[in-house]
């Protein structure tokens, strides 16, 4: 018996729409996270790219829980003496807030060239505007870690024809 793989060719890619007002940035992160890898399909497989492409909106009204908006900070450093910057998340939301969610996905994914072809896939606007209407995004809920996906069709997903309907006989 062999061992089955999926194919690149046989990978069904969606686009679901995240609506980030009032979540929390890290539990947020991480379902996006696994919606960008695949991690919730049946076909999911580690040396190849399953996931599918995620559209963030309301990046800017996105929350954090504790003194994080205070005590964390981005830092940077170009290489010189004297030229690192420690940047404050509050800063860094007021700024540039898709960054702050794109920076937080990127931890959780993982740093490879395939890591890199999935965190592409992410799209995040600050406000609730977007120029994706064309690919009809499915709204997402959080909070359900890959149960209930909303639009999910078995049959679309393995190419599988329906099965048949039931005779009724007497």
């Amino acid at each position: 018996m062999d061992t089955y793989t999926t194919k690149a060719s046989e990978i069904v890619r969606r686009w679901y729409l995240v609506d980030a007002e009032g979540q929390v940035l890290g539990r947020m992160a991480s379902e996006v996270a696994a919606l960008l890898k695949g991690k919730w399909k049946a076909y999911t497989c580690a040396h190849l790219d399953t996931g599918d492409h995620v559209v963030v909106v309301n990046a800017s009204k996105v929350r954090t829980t504790g003194k994080k908006l205070w005590k964390k900070t981005y830092f940077r450093h170009s290489g010189y003496v004297g030229s690192e910057r420690h940047i404050p998340l509050r800063d860094r939301m007021e700024k540039h807030p898709g960054e702050v969610i794109r920076d937080a996905v990127w931890g959780m994914i993982p740093h490879t060239r395939l890591g890199r072809q999935m965190i592409r896939k992410l799209k995040v606007y600050a406000d609730a505007d977007h120029p994706h209407e064309a690919q009809q995004p499915i709204p997402y809920k959080l909070g359900l870690h890959g149960k209930g996906f909303p639009g999910q069709d078995p049959q679309a997903e393995t190419g599988a024809a329906p099965p048949p309907a039931a005779s009724e006989e007497a």
